[in-house]
């Protein structure tokens, strides 16, 4: 199946962008990339091969018995061209700084979470884990109760279907809670609460009230979720803990912006400042920026941004 593309879009940098668990994003193979997941009906998996054409266009092979319409859908909101992007350039002619982040690193655009499920999932999974730990287990989790996919020559693993998963007991490396609160998340993703056009609808106040009902998910992950697996465009990330003090750096600021510091400088960035924030996080971490603790952290110590 070929997929139109809008504006400069760059399926290697996608594949290089840091997200979530690094065994369950898409991984590069010179101009190829494999992805595995399971369908927004939560009734299917998916697995897929994508290339990029010389025109810019997508190749996807799709394989398993999910709809081919839905997977390639899916795909589209996972790597953010599922939408033009007039908006977004003109931003960066607005906005000098966010310009020259763009020029510098072209054709990225956020990649997303598969799927709100599988986000919230992840978010039970790495609490309290390093995430290369958190990652591990998640591979084992779906190898165990996913689906694997020979693609392109390499096998990868979808996740567990909420169905099955809401069925589980017990899993090495699991702890009792986090198994139940797993299986919540399985029950909450069949009773359609994480579907992503459900989240988009409530809005930012909304979605974020509604996804720290789920046991296990506070602020910081219902912020995950809603911001990194909807494809929201227009959210303004204030929680995210390196933007003000990656800001600060950008546009040679006295101090740490507070939130309505933050506001201001993002006002250019309408109708993407999603992608406006996610922009300075993966350049300031390309940059090995030094970051400080901004008002919402107080006296947390400074650290050093961590490898993408």
């Amino acid at each position: 199946m070929r997929l139109s593309v809008s504006g400069p879009f760059s399926l290697a940098a996608a594949a290089a962008f840091g997200f979530g668990p690094h065994t369950g994003r898409p991984r590069p193979d010179g101009r190829l990339m494999r992805l595995a997941f399971v369908t927004d009906d939560m009734e299917h998996q998916a697995g897929m091969v994508v290339r990029q054409e010389d025109d810019g266009s997508l190749l996807a092979e799709i394989s398993g018995d999910s709809n081919e319409d839905l997977a390639a859908n899916q795909l589209r909101r996972i790597l953010c061209v599922d939408r033009p992007v007039d908006g977004w350039l003109e931003a960066g002619r607005r906005d000098p700084v966010l310009g020259a982040l763009q020029a510098r690193h072209p054709g990225l655009r956020p990649v997303l979470f598969h799927s709100p499920y599988e986000a919230a999932a992840w978010g039970i999974i790495a609490q309290r884990r390093h995430r290369v730990q958190a990652a591990a287990l998640r591979r084992r989790l779906s190898a165990a109760h996913g689906r694997p996919f020979e693609l392109a020559g390499q096998t990868e693993y979808a996740f567990p279907l909420p169905e099955r998963l809401r069925l589980l007991e017990s899993f090495p490396g699991m702890e009792p809670a986090r198994v139940a609160r797993l299986r919540d998340v399985a029950s909450r993703a069949l009773g359609s609460q994480l579907d992503p056009m459900r989240l988009t609808a409530l809005g930012a106040d909304g979605a974020l009230a509604d996804l720290q009902t789920i046991p296990g998910i506070g602020p910081v992950y219902a912020g995950l979720i809603f911001l990194r697996s909807t494809g929201v465009t227009d959210a303004l990330t204030l929680g995210e803990p390196r933007l003000p003090s990656y800001l600060r750096h950008y546009y040679s600021l006295p101090e740490i912006p507070d939130d309505e510091a933050v506001r201001r400088i993002a006002e250019p960035w309408r109708p993407f400042r999603t992608w406006a924030g996610v922009l300075i996080r993966v350049a300031g971490d390309a940059d090995e920026l030094p970051w400080e603790p901004g008002p919402r952290e107080g006296a947390r110590r400074p650290r050093r941004a961590a490898p993408r």
